[in-house]
């Protein structure tokens, strides 16, 4: 009975995709982290300033590709609408790439001006080459999801690592400086292309259409804001710590935040990643997918959390031995951003609930609200240091993520409400 049921779970297509994507993830780890020692025994806390600010503006431009989107549209798509809307989304993805390609080069001047460091301006125009790749790959990323070939995925993932992590690696150690972690973005994407084309037929159509534009769009812009809220918060405390603190408290900071939430944010990303299609798999069933729902997170639950104590207990052990002396100051602000984690799986497995309903909208403003909390936190804290930012960002996890989440969880699974008998199509 008890092999039955191991078995039964084993084939679970959740548990096959978070094998393959975590897999991809431990690949990933093994090769991180002879870079994370490499770039902290080589680079400099204004190093690390410089990689903070230079990697928030790539996040928050990213937002704007619409790749999430367009990706999500291309894998609910009905079968008869598939070739369409591939089409109109490369084009539309094609142009939003070109555009923020170019505006980030142009904004990259005023940028380096602002925080009074003109070496920024080059790197930042230089990663922005990797925006003109997405669309050539995107539509085949989508299609292989769609398919449910998540293995492919995870391919693409931990070849990325490898190639990127040992280019990161040779280039610190030749001492190149912030160089050795921007070039290896763009050396690195282009693995995307070749891996993709190789599992998926689909290739860029020689005709220009825009059909049904507005539909592809309108799906995706509710989660595009949503994106672009989260990649707020992941980084506006950077930017506030940056320009209050300076480049030095902002090393420090970014290394810690890094430090303690990095392994764990990518452990949880690999069972996000599988959670939403096996979960809008059955979202018209009421009793499924609650089921799946709350046994997936369960799931991740039970691997996340001995993961991130034991790091936080373990922290001021390793840090220095792993890392260097000169980083001892992170520890304290290491362990606290450890324990914000834990409450953002909970978060974000919400959003990925709200979304599998259709209720982006929903997601949008508890998003929203929150973000602007956030903001509000890290500038109400930034006057005791870094070590009072990364309390503040703790206690509003602690506050609204389970207001949030309790919320969520009665509006959607209430005996007395029928929206997921109601689940319409979003046009």
């Amino acid at each position: 009975m008890l092999i039955k049921k191991i078995k039964a779970q084993l084939s679970s297509p959740f548990i096959r995709n978070v094998g393959w994507l975590g897999t991809a993830e431990l690949v990933n780890r093994i090769f991180r982290l002879g870079t994370t020692v490499t770039l902290a025994r080589t680079f400099s806390s204004q190093d690390y300033g410089a990689m903070a600010l230079i990697y928030t503006i790539f996040e928050f431009a990213n937002v704007f590709t619409l790749r999430g989107g367009i990706g999500s549209k291309i894998i609910q798509a009905d079968e008869k609408e598939l070739p369409m809307i591939c089409n109109t989304s490369f084009w539309l993805n094609l142009m939003l790439c070109t555009a923020i390609f170019v505006f980030q080069c142009a904004a990259a001047f005023p940028i380096a001006q602002f925080y009074g460091n003109q070496q920024l301006a080059l790197p930042i125009c230089t990663l922005a080459i990797v925006y003109l790749l997405y669309p050539v790959f995107m539509v085949n990323s989508a299609l292989i999801e769609r398919n449910n070939r998540l293995k492919i995925t995870a391919i693409c993932n931990a070849t990325q690592a490898f190639v990127g992590n040992a280019i990161t690696v040779i280039l610190a150690i030749l001492g190149m400086g912030i160089w050795a972690v921007v070039l290896p973005i763009v050396f690195s994407t282009p693995i995307w292309i070749f891996i993709t084309w190789i599992n998926n037929s689909w290739r860029p159509p020689s005709k220009f259409s825009l059909e049904r534009w507005r539909e592809v769009f309108n799906f995706g812009k509710n989660m595009l804001a949503v994106e672009f809220l989260n990649k707020i918060r992941n980084n506006l405390d950077y930017l506030i710590v940056g320009k209050f603190l300076g480049p030095v408290q902002l090393g420090i900071y970014f290394f810690a935040f890094n430090g303690g939430s990095g392994i764990s944010s990518n452990v949880i990303n690999t069972f996000m990643s599988a959670l939403y299609p096996y979960i809008c798999a059955v979202r018209e069933d009421r009793v499924e997918f609650k089921k799946r729902y709350i046994s997936s997170l369960k799931k991740v639950l039970s691997l996340v959390i001995p993961l991130i104590l034991t790091q936080s207990i373990l922290a001021p052990i390793y840090v220095p031995i792993i890392f260097g002396e000169k980083w001892k100051p992170a520890v304290p602000i290491l362990i606290i951003i450890c324990l914000s984690v834990i409450l953002r799986v909970f978060g974000w497995a919400n959003s990925l609930l709200l979304n599998a309903v259709d209720k982006t909208h929903i997601n949008l403003n508890i998003n929203l609200i929150f973000t602007v909390l956030f903001g509000i936190t890290v500038l109400l804290t930034v006057q005791w240091g870094i070590l009072g930012v990364a309390i503040g960002i703790l206690v509003i996890h602690i506050i609204y993520i389970p207001i949030s989440v309790t919320w969520s969880y009665k509006y959607i699974f209430d005996k007395h409400n029928h929206s997921l008998n109601q689940v319409k199509t979003v046009k």
